[in-house]
């Protein structure tokens, strides 16, 4: 009950819930947008805030939790999409988003902008695109840039795999 702010006790997943009850919880909770971690109990479907037991989808709809303020002051917010690539972006000085992980490249232009990154002395981080359709999707929008990989230099989009060559070869201290 502790693991997360906000906790449901679950039959099932939020993706995958067991029954309707579960579904319906999960369904309350994504409308409002609150964010919360599950627990598949196979058993009850409790919501629990702090630690301290809420209740379950009665006492929610009884409540009218779901529609008073009072579930959205109890509860934390899931980050807005904007807010979270806002935060992605800006983990590292230089932060590189592209299909799989440093050591795996799964096309080739990321084998290429990999090879340039680690043929540098600059650190960097990568997030990988394929794990977060919704960070895939939406940071192409977020940046004006419609493939990948995205190569942000602190915070701001640098490019793709031209961009990234262009710099290294007129500018060979930037990366």
């Amino acid at each position: 009950m502790h693991a997360a702010p906000c906790t449901l006790l679950m039959k099932g997943t939020p993706q995958e819930a067991h029954c309707g009850f579960s579904k319906h919880m999960v369904e309350i909770l994504h409308k409002c947008n609150i964010q919360c971690s599950s627990f598949d109990v196979f058993s009850d479907e409790d919501l629990s805030v702090s630690g301290e037991l809420i209740g379950g989808l009665d006492i929610l709809t009884t409540k009218e939790l779901e529609a008073s303020e009072e579930l959205h002051t109890i509860c934390p917010k899931a980050p807005k999409l904007h807010e979270k690539l806002k935060v992605l972006t800006n983990k590292a000085s230089v932060m590189l988003f592209k299909k799989g992980n440093k050591q795996e490249a799964k096309c080739g232009f990321s084998k290429q902008i990999l090879e340039i990154l680690s043929s540098s002395d600059v650190e960097y981080e990568i997030f990988d695109i394929s794990e977060a359709e919704e960070v895939q999707q939406g940071l192409k929008t977020y940046s004006n840039w419609p493939t990948y990989p995205q190569l942000y230099l602190k915070v701001e989009l640098a490019g793709g795999l031209d961009i990234v060559k262009e710099l290294k070869e007129n500018v060979n201290c930037c990366l």
